[in-house]
């Protein structure tokens, strides 16, 4: 009933349970003092004793309830206390993890279910920590602490309430194999749903223009159903769990009471003894009653606990703790698989200089992509060495390395901030005139300008400018930053004619101080690179100049033949 890789988690947070249970335990006691307080005035009352008399018992019922509301505060407080860290800790671990993961995915997780767990499953999780385990804990105790007390009184009644206690949790067990197989549908089913709706949220553009919107609203009922569905089932087994608690919680109890009174009659148990252990009775069992009620809402918890461990178990990128002293990168036979079984590099080789334009180009898959996974350090290859500077990537710390490289790609993210605020990211003592040099270089000064200045906000995936020129801001700040090395990932993708020649125009002129890789399908952007690698299903098979690979007459001469008489054609067409 109890997760060890759930509890792990809680690291030092551990001491707060033991803090809740002790609290839980001395309140008990307390309770305890109160009942017997109760029964032993109602001794004196019925053997006549003077008022006098009654004081002690007064006194410690007094203090008994004294100590039980204090204990009861401080109980909630301390649950309270470590719901709160626990919450805190352990969004900052998810946190810190996506961080140190860096640009690498988080593996089979999708934007909506990753945001769901990190919130309503944390929230899942506080209920876990903060109920359900000091409640276990108690659980286990409490029935034990009784037993030493009542067995005194008489022992037959204290081994008959102390072996009802176990029907409890039999009960538990015997549905917990079945609800955590509900619990995990149940998230299933809840991120499934959230990623349904997210997807028609952001697609609802096209599911318009398509006409497609009413199927897609059928398929978010289908889903909203069977989250619905499955809900009801959890319901229902929480109802049945929680009757047949209650039957064997009452019930023990009633047995109890029953053989208190045969006491009585037949073995002359004393009435105040009688009533003592008619009153503690039903204690014997209320603690796992709160477990069981708890039970369910933990294995919810334990559900949600599951996906957020995957994350945190997901292998760091391996980092050294080198400076890069250089910034010549190489990769020699490097064999690399995402899976561990098909591999989509094999045996590539490839240099990029510290100076100048160096392009690898292919076909879509061929592994280009892949590589520049590899060179941003998402992965580690399988074989082989990739080097920067003449020093294992692997054996350089992050930040150095990070220091001296800049990505842009079709999809370089610009921040839901103003222009400047952009721009901060990259240098945070980038001046005005900095950045407007930038800006005259890719050709949107004059459009900030006119548009709010620095101080124009970019909306929620640059929804207010045009991909050109999201693109161009994208490099923008980018050479604000500053770096040795640019890797450009199809930069010039889907993007207008004239914003294509800006970029590559400043690729140019980076080039002349600045190692540039450029990633691109397209290989009239490749002309005048010093060196292409040419890439067919994940190996390199040509390597040379553009007139170099022309005169091979091999696979890059067929494409770049293919892909200029489509692109005379189509210049025809639109003539």
């Amino acid at each position: 009933m109890i997760d060890k890789a759930l509890l792990r988690l809680l690291g030092t947070n551990k001491k707060y349970i033991y803090y809740a249970v002790s609290l839980m335990i001395l309140g008990l006691l307390a309770n305890l003092a109160v009942t017997a307080s109760l029964c032993y005035a109602i001794r004196l009352l019925i053997g006549g004793a003077k008022a006098i008399s009654y004081l002690l018992p007064a006194l410690c019922a007094a203090a008994g309830v004294g100590v039980r509301y204090i204990a009861s505060r401080l109980t909630a407080d301390i649950k309270d206390k470590l719901g709160r860290k626990v919450k805190k800790d352990l969004r900052q671990r998810a946190y810190d993890k996506i961080v140190r993961l860096g640009v690498r995915s988080t593996d089979g997780m999708s934007m909506a279910g990753l945001t769901q767990v990190s919130m309503e499953g944390v929230e899942q999780l506080d209920l876990y920590y903060s109920s359900y385990l000091p409640q276990f804990f108690y659980a286990m105790t409490a029935p034990i602490i009784l037993f030493c007390v009542t067995v005194w009184l008489d022992f037959r009644v204290a081994l008959v309430l102390l072996a009802c206690v176990p029907l409890i949790p039999v009960s538990i067990i015997a549905v917990s194999k079945y609800a955590r197989k509900i619990f995990a549908k149940y998230w299933g089913k809840y991120t499934s749903m959230g990623d349904s709706f997210l997807d028609s949220v952001q697609g609802l553009k096209e599911l318009k223009i398509f006409r497609a919107d009413e199927a897609q609203h059928k398929k978010m009922n289908e889903s909203a159903e069977e989250f619905r569905k499955i809900t009801m089932k959890v319901l229902v087994m929480q109802l049945a769990s929680t009757t047949i608690m209650d039957l064997v919680a009452y019930g023990g109890a009633g047995l109890g009471v029953a053989l208190t009174i045969l006491g009585v009659i037949n073995r002359g148990l004393p009435p105040a003894a009688a009533l003592f252990l008619v009153l503690v009775a039903v204690d014997f069992f209320l603690p796992l009653r709160a477990f069981g009620s708890a039970f369910h809402v933990a294995m919810n918890g334990a559900s949600a606990g599951k996906k957020i461990i995957s994350l945190l178990d997901l292998p760091d990128p391996e980092w050294g703790e080198e400076n890069v002293t250089g910034t010549e990168i190489c990769i020699k036979g490097v064999t690399f698989s995402y899976d561990g079984k098909r591999d989509v590099l094999r045996n590539v080789n490839m240099t990029f200089p510290e100076k100048g334009i160096t392009a690898v180009v292919g076909e879509s898959g061929c592994g280009k992509s892949t590589v520049v996974n590899l060179l941003s350090g998402a992965y580690r290859q399988k074989e082989g060495s990739i080097t920067v500077g003449g020093k294992a990537l692997g054996a350089v710390s992050r930040e150095s390395y990070y220091s001296r490289l800049s990505i842009v790609s079709y999809n370089t993210y610009i921040f839901n901030e103003t222009v400047r605020d952009n721009f901060m990211l990259a240098d945070k003592n980038a001046t005005s005139e900095k950045i407007y040099s930038a800006l005259e270089k890719v050709n949107l000064a004059d459009f900030i300008r006119e548009n709010g200045g620095l101080d124009k906000v970019i909306t929620e995936d640059a929804s207010n400018i045009s991909g050109g020129q999201k693109q161009r801001l994208a490099l923008a700040v980018n050479l604000v930053a500053d770096k040795d090395i640019y890797v450009f990932d199809e930069a010039t993708s889907n993007i207008d004619i004239e914003s294509e020649a800006i970029i590559m125009r400043n690729i140019g002129t980076l080039s002349k101080e600045r190692s540039v890789i450029l990633i691109s399908h397209r290989l009239a952007n490749v002309l005048g690179a010093d060196r292409i690698y040419y890439m067919e299903n994940g190996e390199v098979k040509e390597t040379g100049t553009h007139d170099e690979l022309i005169s091979a007459c091999g696979g890059y001469a067929k494409l770049y033949v293919t892909q200029k008489k489509l692109e005379e054609g189509y210049a025809e067409v639109s003539a």
